[in-house]
Formats: C-alpha cells, sequence, structure tokens
C-alpha cells in the first residue's frame, strides 16, 4: 500500500457531521434524559414523580446540556486565540456531543451504583468521567488542530471545567443534593487535578512514542501531518502540500503525446504522463487529469501513464512543468495522414491494444478481468523500449488502462511475473505495413449527475472515436475515475460495439479527486452502472457524428526537473506509517487503560 493510500484509508474513520443544531438539539434532549434518570434511581425525599422529572431533568440540563453547549461554542474561539486550526461550529458541537455522553453515562451508572450502595459514588463519577473527557478532548484537539499540547489542555478543559462549576453552583445555591451527596471542594479539585495529571502524561507519552520515528526519518510530526491531512478532507486546504515538499524529490520522467490535427487545427490531444494523478483530492496531482485537460484549448484526454505513488507530484503548481513540455512538443510535431488498424495482442494475462501512426506506436495495456492497479514507471519504460526495438517504430507511448480494480497489492512493480507477461505479449506485435487514412470523432460529458460519491470524477467521460480506411472503428473510452470494479470494462465494450464498433477499450485516469471518501478506495461502477454505460453510449454516438479526417503525430517527451514524493521518501512514509500503526495497537491500550484504571483507583479510593 502507498503512503498516500495509508493516508486516504483514515477516511474510513471519518463520518458526515450532523450540523450544529442538530447536536444542540441532541445535547438538550440527552442531557435532560440524563438528569431525569438519575433522580429516578435516587428521587428527593417527599417529592412526587413530577417534582422529580422537572427538577432532575432542569439539573442534567443545566449541568451536562448548557455547559456542553457554551464549551462547544467557545472552542473554536479559544482555537483561534492560540492560532490552531480552524475548527468549524458543527465540529466543535459534535465533539462536545460526544465529550457530554461519555460523561453522561459515567454519571448515570455512579448513580445506579450509589443507590445499591452504603456509600454515594455520584460525585466522584462525575469527576471521572470529566476526567475521561478532559483527555478524549485533549487528544482531539492536539491531535487535529496542530497547537501544543499545553494550548490543547487549557481548550479542552473548558468542558469539564464547566460542568463541575455547574455542578457547585447546584449544591450550593438549592437544595437539589440527594443524588449527588456531599461535595468538599477542595477534595474535588484535588482529585480532578491528579486525574487529569495522569491521563495528560499518558497521552504525552503516546504521542512521544508514535512521532518519534517519523520525526527521525522525514522530520514531520505524525501529528502535524494528520492534522494537515483532516484539514484537506473537511477545508480542502492545500497546506499538506507545504510539507510534501519539504519531503519530496526532483525527478525526470515521460509524457506520451498523441495528437490529431483536422484541417485547420487541431482537433484532439491524447495524453499519457508518466506521473500519478495523487495523492488524493485536489492535493498535489490528485485531479491532475482534470487540471492538464483544462489547460488545452482543444479535446484533450488525459489518460493514465505507467508510475505510482512515488511519482506523486508535491503540489498541484507542477502540473504546469507537464503543460509546458507537452505545448513546447506540439509546436514541432510530425503528423502522418495514415495509420494502422487497431489489433491485440495478448500473453498469459496480459492484453495489449496496440495502433501504428505513421511509424510510431500506441499501446493500451491492461490485465483485465484479473484485477490489477498502477504498472510502474520502469515497467513500463521497459515495455516500451521493448516495443520499439522489436518494431523499429520511433516513438512508443504506452498507457496503463487500469480498468480493473484488485485492491492493495495490485500494482505492478520489477520482478512480478505480470511484467514478463506483457513483455511476452510486446514480442507478439506485428510490423508497420498497414497504412490506411484516418478519421477522428471526439466527444464528452461531464457527468454532472454524478459525483466522487458515485466514483466519478469533474471530468466525467470523454470519447474518442478512430476510424481508418473507412472501415474499422475504434473506442477509445476514457473515465476520470480511479480504477473500476473487475468486469464492468468488458460490459462497457460490449454495448458500445452494439452501435457497430469493431473494437474498443476502456481506461480511467485514476483521479485521487474521488479518494476523498470513506475506505479510501472508490472504484467507478459500484454504483450506477446502467447510467454510466447510457452515458458511454450516447457519447460513443456523438464522436462517431464526429468523424472527420486527420492526421496523427506521436511523441515521447523528457519532464525534466518535476518535484514528486519520490520512491526514496514514499517507501521512508509508508514504512514509518506502518510501524506507527503497528506499535499503536499495542502500546495505546497498554497506556490508556492503565492511566483509566490508576485515574479510576485515584478517585474512588485514592483521595478517599
Amino acid at each position: 500500500m502507498s503512503a498516500a493510500e495509508n493516508l486516504t484509508d483514515l477516511t474510513k474513520y471519518m463520518v458526515t457531521l450532523p450540523e450544529t443544531h442538530i447536536s444542540v438539539f441532541i445535547i438538550v434532549f440527552l442531557s435532560f434524559i440524563t438528569g431525569l434518570i438519575a433522580f429516578l434511581i435516587e428521587p428527593q425525599a417527599d417529592s412526587n414523580i413530577l417534582s422529580n422529572i422537572v427538577y432532575g431533568g432542569s439539573a442534567g440540563f443545566l449541568i451536562f446540556g448548557l455547559m456542553s453547549i457554551m464549551a462547544g461554542a467557545i472552542t473554536p474561539t479559544l482555537l483561534r486565540v492560540v492560532e490552531g486550526r480552524r475548527m468549524k461550529m458543527k465540529q466543535s458541537m459534535f465533539l462536545a456531543l460526544l465529550a457530554m455522553i461519555i460523561v453522561a453515562i459515567i454519571y448515570v451508572l455512579g448513580s445506579l451504583v450509589s443507590h445499591f450502595s452504603i456509600y454515594n459514588y455520584t460525585i466522584d463519577s462525575v469527576i471521572y468521567g470529566c476526567a475521561i473527557v478532559f483527555a478524549f478532548r485533549t487528544i482531539v484537539i492536539w491531535g487535529t488542530s496542530n497547537i501544543r499540547l499545553l494550548a490543547s489542555v487549557v481548550v479542552a478543559s473548558t468542558q469539564p471545567a464547566l460542568i463541575l462549576s455547574m455542578v457547585m453552583v447546584i449544591v450550593f445555591l438549592t437544595s437539589i443534593t440527594t443524588n449527588l451527596g456531599e461535595f468538599n471542594i477542595i477534595a474535588v479539585l484535588f482529585k480532578i487535578i491528579i486525574a487529569s495529571i495522569i491521563l495528560v502524561l499518558a497521552i504525552f507519552s503516546f504521542v512521544v512514542v508514535i512521532e518519534s520515528p517519523m520525526r527521525k526519518n522525514l522530520g514531520v510530526g505524525a501529528l502535524e501531518l494528520l492534522s494537515l491531512f483532516l484539514s484537506h478532507m473537511s477545508e480542502g486546504s492545500q497546506a499538506m502540500e507545504s510539507l510534501f515538499e519539504d519531503m519530496g524529490e526532483s525527478i525526470k520522467t515521460i509524457v506520451g503525446i498523441l495528437s490529431f490535427k483536422g484541417e485547420n487545427d487541431l482537433k484532439a490531444i491524447f495524453l499519457s504522463p508518466c506521473v500519478h494523478p495523487g495523492p488524493v483530492g485536489d492535493i498535489g496531482g490528485g485531479n491532475m487529469p482534470t487540471i492538464l485537460a483544462n489547460r488545452f484549448n482543444t479535446f484533450t484526454m488525459v489518460s493514465h501513464g505507467p508510475s505510482t505513488h512515488d511519482f506523486n507530484p508535491v503540489a498541484s503548481r507542477e502540473i504546469s512543468k507537464i503543460e509546458k513540455v507537452i505545448k513546447d512538443s506540439l509546436k514541432d510535431m510530425v503528423y502522418s495522414e495514415y495509420a494502422s488498424e487497431f489489433h491485440r495482442v495478448k500473453h498469459q494475462g496480459a492484453k495489449i491494444g496496440a495502433r501504428y501512426f505513421g511509424n510510431n506506436l500506441v499501446l493500451l495495456a491492461t490485465f483485465s478481468p484479473k484485477g490489477f492497479d498502477d504498472i510502474d514507471f520502469g515497467v513500463g519504460l521497459a515495455v516500451m523500449n521493448a516495443a520499439k526495438g522489436s518494431t523499429s517504430t520511433d516513438n512508443v507511448m504506452m498507457v496503463d488502462c487500469h480498468n480493473s480494480f484488485k485492491g492493495d497489492g495490485g500494482r505492478i512493480l520489477p520482478g512480478n511475473k505480470e511484467v514478463f507477461e506483457l513483455l511476452g505479449a510486446v514480442e507478439k506485435l506485428g510490423k508497420n505495413e498497414d497504412k490506411q487514412v484516418i478519421r477522428l470523432g471526439c466527444s464528452s460529458d461531464p457527468l454532472d449527475d454524478m459525483s466522487k460519491e458515485q466514483g466519478v470524477g469533474q471530468s466525467g467521460v470523454k470519447v474518442m472515436v478512430v476510424e481508418v480506411g473507412g472501415n474499422q472503428k475504434t473506442a477509445y473510452i476514457l473515465l476520470d475515475a480511479n480504477n473500476m470494479v473487475i468486469g464492468f470494462r468488458e460490459k462497457i465494450i460490449k454495448s458500445v460495439k452494439s452501435l457497430g464498433l469493431d473494437c474498443g477499450e476502456v481506461m480511467t485516469t485514476d483521479t485521487h479527486y474521488v479518494n476523498t471518501l470513506s475506505g479510501g478506495h472508490n472504484p467507478v461502477g459500484v454504483k450506477m452502472q446502467d447510467e454510466i454505460i447510457n452515458a458511454i453510449i450516447k457519447c460513443t454516438k456523438n464522436a462517431i457524428d464526429d468523424l472527420e479526417p486527420v492526421k496523427a503525430g506521436v511523441k515521447v517527451a523528457e519532464i525534466d526537473d518535476i518535484k514528486t514524493l519520490g520512491p526514496t521518501h514514499a517507501t521512508e512514509l509508508v514504512t514509518t506509517i506502518s510501524s506507527i500503526v503497528a506499535v499503536s495497537k499495542v502500546f495505546a491500550p497498554l497506556v490508556f487503560v492503565l492511566a483509566l484504571v490508576f485515574a479510576f483507583i485515584w478517585i474512588f479510593y485514592g483521595a478517599g
């Protein structure tokens, strides 16, 4: 799994948060119910049920509800004061809701135990609940706001401090003390301070352990990385790019360019940059296929060239370097009036769709219906060089069709048996002896009715139909998506062949714009298959209607000094994150369970 995929997989723990007013309503409702239950467990003497309901519910609202709402309201302001990452009001209020639920449950349990015991543990239960809430808020705020521990402690303490303050007010100003028991302010403060110190030390120890390998290897804090990642996921912040720029390294790679020229001007451009569209969302090259396509004033398809997450641009501005190379190459492109028919060669699991344009060759590689993921740059380069040598062509452009999702572990790297399957297919390529005139038609549909939730990026679907010799028609179908479910490619090809086409291939751009979702992967075809196929059929019909004579030119151009995550740092990041996860699985339960036990003993027995 790549570094970016490790980060992206964090999204499976993210949920769509309720709006602020919904969280407030739930806080009010649950706090009233909490107070009501506690008073019914331990009712006031000489009071009827209605009085217990009114007084109990009101006390619960004042202690837990009102104080939680206040804490939720002031937390974003406090974070701005300490210059932390911006927290939305709905995020703050949801955090307050979760914290209130924790302390409310512990409070009710304490009331229940007290009812069957000679001792009253209710106040101690509130203290223990507040200590846990304090620790919970501290680790959430520290981990997401990119501020120091001390500042996080101050901000996190607001909710438990307000709850305990309201308990004091109610005890001292009213007679509603039956279910709260005796209240000694010095003892309460002593208990909460020591318990909080125990829990903060546990949090600090845990963070120091998980942060040390990342700071040592990459000079970046794990909490900083997490905070910037969450900032991008929730706000679309690009701040994470600055972190990747510090880690990144410059590389040299290539971009394949297939250009079609009509009677007057360019009609279409088909690109295969060996730069990976990642890591996620709009960070780096995450939305590169759409960004790059929009830089040209003609129909442009940006397919997936052989590359892995090692070749993720560190910042979106690196895409301009690819754009410049392409535009410079188009200025002196050599065009030919002739092309060969599209033919497919196979060797074991590898399938390569091939077509000659003049004395140049364009290869479309897939292993579908067998699942696979990114083809490594080195593998792609070896295949292109082998094809160039065996066919004596000037340029060989290769596309990783990226059209049969396997999941983690599907990458094709040097040494994998799939490499030799690709090379075996290349050996079956015929000579360039078929020269026929070319006609081209194009069409696109942004699929505005679909979204990244359906696995569709901003460019939707683009279709290019190439006809040679007035006879064979081939559809090049490109979906702006990150791979597709196994079998969907074959279903699409079968559908478009019903339009009278002879051949077809389906590709995805591998955009990571669609990966800001739960689970980290979001292949197209999981949802709305029929709607997507209908849109492709419509585009293909329009492309057929758009057919006109063209000339074609192919060039493979070098891209110098593009800054990417790089193989060295990508490996370090993967290894470091993996080690942090492995250590956390053992260390976190050990540290926090022990801390909670010590705090429990201190509050209920140690200071008694």
